[in-house]
């Protein structure tokens, strides 16, 4: 089937398309040869480098007092990002100047500064001593700063609803509160996804972050097992594996709720059931 915007390659171009993953393919299989080769020649394939990762002991120390508590952080930041997001997000749509320039103040703010320096902040204003510790300086500083870039995907979202739907909402009496909430939020939800995703995927990595506060988590561990060891390659290499596997189940997960939510918008929308401005339409005839 055809594109409007090119045409279909031929025959000759699909070969050459081939062709050109073939030698991709083999240059990455190269790359990781020599990476291997490299590796053997240094002798970063001992045994005594890699004994901790075979090891009961230190298995259970990575996925509990690791994993587990990277995935807490991330998780628990998400929550509360996303609730951040939403707040801040549709108060900077506010017609009333005294909700929406605070909520840009306070969106720019933490969007700008680095979330390092935030972390580094949180935990010497209030985590030190007696305060809520590492953990928790952790999860404020990922929920201010996913929170606050969460806030301008609501935003965009909200806005990239075609007017008419509004429109056809004012028509029927609603308030812009009801507008919001019940017409272009539900709306924009699908097509904000792919930008929620990937948001959660990032505060996930900066859960390492907190190797800097002496936070619980991956980075924690590995510099623990590192330091006893002194395998900073093979524990970097299976921290950075451990990661890269939390970040796909997140990503299939995600993407999992997506297609389930945009299917059932999809049928809605085809029953008839999910079609504002028809019965709009129909309400103003």
């Amino acid at each position: 089937m055809s594109s409007v915007l090119f045409d279909n390659p031929g025959p000759r171009t699909r070969a050459r398309h081939r062709l050109y993953s073939v030698l991709a393919a083999l240059l990455l299989v190269g790359v990781l040869a020599l990476v291997a080769w490299r590796m053997w020649e240094k002798g970063q394939f001992a045994y005594d480098l890699w004994e901790p990762f075979v090891t009961p002991a230190y298995i259970q120390i990575l996925l509990v007092d690791g994993l587990l508590k990277t995935l807490q952080m991330a998780v628990v930041s998400i929550i509360f990002a996303v609730v951040f997001g939403l707040v801040f997000g549709i108060a900077k749509l506010s017609d009333h100047a005294v909700a929406r320039w605070p909520a840009w103040l306070v969106v720019e703010f933490f969007r700008a500064v680095p979330l390092l320096l935030l972390i580094i902040f949180v935990f010497y204003s209030y985590g030190i001593g007696d305060g809520f510790g590492a953990y928790w300086s952790v999860v404020i500083g990922l929920t201010l700063y996913n929170g606050s870039v969460l806030a301008e995907i609501f935003r965009a979202g909200i806005n990239a609803v075609p007017f008419g739907q509004a429109e056809a909402a004012y028509a029927l009496g609603m308030r812009k509160t009801q507008v919001v909430w019940v017409v272009q939020l539900p709306q924009a939800v699908k097509i904000m996804l792919p930008a929620i995703i990937s948001q959660m995927v990032v505060a996930l990595k900066d859960t390492s972050l907190g190797y800097y506060i002496v936070a619980p988590g991956l980075t924690y561990v590995g510099k623990q097992i590192y330091g006893e060891f002194g395998n900073q390659l093979q524990t970097v290499m299976v921290v950075a594996a451990l990661y890269i596997l939390a970040n796909l189940v997140l990503t299939w997960i995600a993407t999992w709720v997506q297609r389930r939510f945009v299917g059932e918008k999809r049928l809605d929308s085809i029953s008839g059931t999910g079609s504002f401005e028809s019965g709009a339409s129909q309400g103003g005839a």
